[in-house]
């Protein structure tokens, strides 16, 4: 008995040409040529689509420091009104930041004895 279990292979595949039989029913099938006004045709793939109403051209962006919140925050503002179309932070998250940016900073601080804490 051979101890060599390895798959070898014999020779190169042979590709086997396959036809498909062709039959009744697809030999008497209704044409499906349609005039233009009842087709449809496919969106070219390598055209962009776009979901947003204003192009890209009146479109800036800028970035700028939040001292508060200690981020910088990334803005895209319409060129025709001035106004911030996308911010990445958004705000609630710029105001979270500084939040918690404050306690730390208060954590960080010594402070002097409360009224509360003296004891008599």
């Amino acid at each position: 008995m051979s101890t060599d279990f390895s798959i070898k292979p014999v020779g190169a595949p042979a590709a086997i040409p396959v036809a498909a039989p062709v039959s009744a029913a697809t030999s008497n099938a209704v044409g499906t040529q349609l005039p233009a006004s009842q087709s449809v045709t496919a969106a070219d793939p390598g055209a962009g689509v776009r979901s947003d109403s204003q192009p890209a051209s009146d479109l800036s962006h800028q970035a700028y420091l939040d001292r508060a919140a200690g981020s910088i925050v990334y803005q895209v503002i319409n060129g025709n009104t001035g106004q911030v179309v996308n911010q990445f932070p958004d705000e609630s998250t710029l105001r979270r930041r500084a939040y918690y940016r404050t306690l730390d900073l208060t954590k960080s601080q010594p402070t002097g004895l409360l009224a509360t804490d003296r004891r008599a």
